[in-house]
């Protein structure tokens, strides 16, 4: 069954299309927010990633079932997959950077530590020197974007990696304080890959981890160390996230939204996700829409 409850787009207004290994890619906040109202309705990017710098200003970010509200300086992640939009403060001002999936995950197999950055929605609160340094090399990351000279992608490359080390080290993440190897951070990417095209297999994770070339045992220590979870629970967890996408933003029964998530029995489905959500999916859908 294919479901497409919310747009998806390539960047914001502008039709799918496939994304480039290295895309990364400025503009300013105002771009397409002033012409929107300052409102951006709720979407999803399938392979960008975005890092938002809000450097006056604020509101409130919807990502899936949450919300976040904040006041700048502030960064807000958010990452491929998710479904989100935003309500500006009026005269908001800052810049939104977008990243391709593929290129973030290369540069989270050579540093572990940027993993946790993506793994959730995140509006991270800045001290005002430093949400100054993080638009100067937002900045300077446009400028070298503007222009095709020697050492360009080395230059935009720095300059996104200074601006996502200064997110990680202001963020409030519970992440485990070994982020694992690099080797084990590529072969987590991979299988949140793999979970992302077939998810709604609902294979067991040694199918998983026969088809990623590595034992049961290597993937779960690399799950522990990278994402402070199981492989088994990331499975569940996409499932959950696309129930719970179904429920807010379609009119799909919950019957139809268990076939959809790749359960074959409702009944079941309805009791997975009261032990995971504690509510059932009918008294989650309904205190939402009230």
């Amino acid at each position: 069954m294919s479901v497409a409850p919310v747009p998806s787009f390539y960047l914001y207004g502008e039709p799918q299309r496939s994304v480039a290994e290295g895309f990364v890619h400025v503009e300013s906040l105002d771009d397409r927010s002033r012409p929107s109202e300052w409102t951006i309705n709720r979407h999803v990017h399938r392979d960008l990633n975005h890092i938002i710098l809000i450097a006056q200003g604020g509101g409130a970010m919807q990502a899936e079932a949450s919300e976040f509200r904040f006041e700048a300086p502030c960064l807000l992640l958010v990452p491929a997959g998710i479904v989100h939009g935003f309500t500006w403060h009026r005269e908001s001002s800052g810049h939104v950077t977008t990243i391709a999936a593929a290129y973030l995950r290369h540069l989270i197999a050579r540093d572990a530590d940027l993993a946790p950055l993506f793994a959730h929605p995140h509006a991270i609160m800045l001290p005002q020197a430093e949400g100054d340094a993080a638009e100067a090399e937002i900045t300077r990351m446009a400028q070298e974007l503007g222009w095709s000279g020697p050492g360009q992608r080395a230059a935009v490359e720095s300059a996104l990696l200074h601006l996502m080390v200064l997110a990680l080290r202001h963020a409030a993440l519970t992440q485990q304080a070994q982020p694992g190897t690099p080797r084990q951070a590529a072969l987590v990417a991979r299988l949140r890959e793999r979970i992302e095209q077939r998810f709604r297999q609902r294979e067991p994770v040694a199918d998983h981890a026969r088809a990623l070339g590595v034992s049961l045992t290597a993937l779960r220590q690399a799950c522990a160390r990278v994402t402070g979870t199981s492989p088994a629970q990331m499975l569940d967890d996409r499932a959950l996230l696309e129930a719970r996408r179904l429920l807010l933003y379609s009119q799909m029964s919950v019957a139809q939204i268990a076939y959809a998530t790749g359960f074959e029995d409702p009944a079941y489905f309805s009791r997975f996700f009261a032990r995971h959500i504690g509510q059932p999916p009918r008294s989650w859908r309904a205190a939402r829409d009230g």
